[in-house]
């Protein structure tokens, strides 16, 4: 896992001085999250790295499937990208590229993307409350996303970037359980 974070780094932050200089940070958000997903995809996946697919085959197969030229598709600098991702042999990182653009973008933005897990979905009034009570605790701006793990039993799992707040039940339980071990 280092190992592709380091090998991810310069390309995310080329991108990034790229994107902040041309004030295109948005949309190149969105074509790497398109190329991670295309190049995540398990039959894409496994024609990265076959000897038998050759480099610009693949290539122009991704941009293809991106949709190179269409609004919601890659613009020039995305299909070069593409191009470049694979002479390099590097498209299996591109997960880890868009991962690290984004944070990059967050930082810029002075936001901080919060990932919140609840064992039940919170209401609207709830999630504004934790927003309200986040921005307050982090002084950054936040981007909430919730998801639902019915195993926590109760409480949240709270993630922002390397900060995780565990006040799940299940947790609770483990610790309590731990040390009545001891």
């Amino acid at each position: 896992m280092a190992e592709l974070r380091t090998i991810a780094r310069p390309y995310a932050e080329a991108l990034f001085e790229l994107a902040q200089d041309n004030g295109h940070m948005a949309e190149w958000s969105e074509a790497l999250a398109n190329l991670s997903a295309i190049v995540g995809n398990k039959d894409v996946a496994v024609l990265i790295g076959n000897p038998n697919v050759a480099t610009e085959t693949l290539a122009q197969a991704i941009i293809e499937i991106a949709g190179h030229g269409d609004n919601q598709g890659l613009n020039n600098s995305g299909a070069n990208l593409v191009k470049l991702l694979a002479e390099n042999e590097r498209l299996s990182v591109a997960s880890e590229i868009a991962a690290q653009y984004e944070d990059l973008r967050a930082k810029a933005e002075d936001r901080v993307d919060v990932e919140i897990t609840s064992a039940v979905e919170l209401g609207q009034a709830q999630q504004e409350q934790i927003t309200k009570s986040l921005k307050n605790r982090l002084k950054r701006e936040i981007s909430l996303s919730c998801v639902t793990d019915a195993e926590l039993i109760g409480g949240l799992v709270v993630r922002a970037g390397d900060l995780v707040i565990d006040g799940s039940l299940r947790a609770s339980l483990a610790r309590m359980q731990q040390t009545l071990a001891h």
